[in-house]
């Protein structure tokens, strides 16, 4: 079954080969409904991982100055691997040079000790490889309560966390100024994360898990 993604315009520019669509989107579904009916027990968080570089990104600005997106010295590359919690926006992350199955069953670890109370901890995630990696999987076990689930192949519209790293790249990283001083880029984009420290219906509006949004509906209805 495949999905058709509409922009504003009402025209398709992406779609889901997944043939469990339907049925993956179902489960989610679940999930967040079981987070809403279940706050203090359940909570339900969507996973994803984020790469920026030194030089500052190229984008439109309508600055009367001209603005340049300068390259000096050497590039360079960070990764981020985040969660987004459903029902309130905290933001809990890691960051360094690479994101690979190391880091990503050390981020379990760090989630685990994040949501010290609760009974069951949902982590939905898309189907990049080392998700589901071997070491991955085994270093999960020692988590009971954490449950990954599986978004459709190729739907990035059905994790929000993938806009916040957008608002991200609005806020921070385009057109920056800081090129020579690399610490100070990783600083800025660690700021603008520990904001959502604890939480923001801002955030959750932006994402569009608060509002009038298909997962927001699925969230209020519960």
């Amino acid at each position: 079954m495949y999905e058709r993604f509409y922009n504003l315009r009402e025209r398709p520019f992406s779609l889901s080969p997944d043939p469990d669509y339907r049925r993956k989107v179902r489960r989610l579904h679940r999930c967040l409904r079981d987070a809403a009916r279940h706050p203090d027990t359940v909570v339900a968080l969507f996973l994803d991982e984020f790469g920026y570089q030194r030089w500052p990104e190229v984008a439109p600005t309508w600055d009367i100055e001209a603005a340049v997106a300068q390259r000096a010295g050497n590039n360079q590359q960070w990764r981020t691997i985040g969660t987004l919690n459903a029902l309130t926006g905290q933001v809990t992350y890691w960051d360094g040079y690479i994101v690979g199955r190391e880091q990503v069953s050390a981020f379990y670890t760090r989630l685990n000790r994040a949501y010290p109370a609760v009974h069951l901890i949902y982590v939905i995630q898309d189907n990049w490889n080392i998700h589901t990696h071997p070491d991955v999987l085994t270093a999960l076990e020692a988590y009971p309560r954490i449950k990954p689930l599986w978004l459709p192949t190729y739907a990035p519209w059905l994790n929000p966390i993938e806009k916040l790293w957008r608002w991200l790249r609005q806020d921070v990283l385009k057109l920056h100024r800081w090129v020579e001083d690399w610490p100070q880029v990783k600083q800025r984009v660690r700021d603008f994360l520990a904001q959502f420290a604890q939480g923001s219906q801002e955030l959750l509006h932006y994402v569009g898990l608060a509002g009038e949004g298909k997962l927001a509906t699925v969230i209020n209805t519960s």
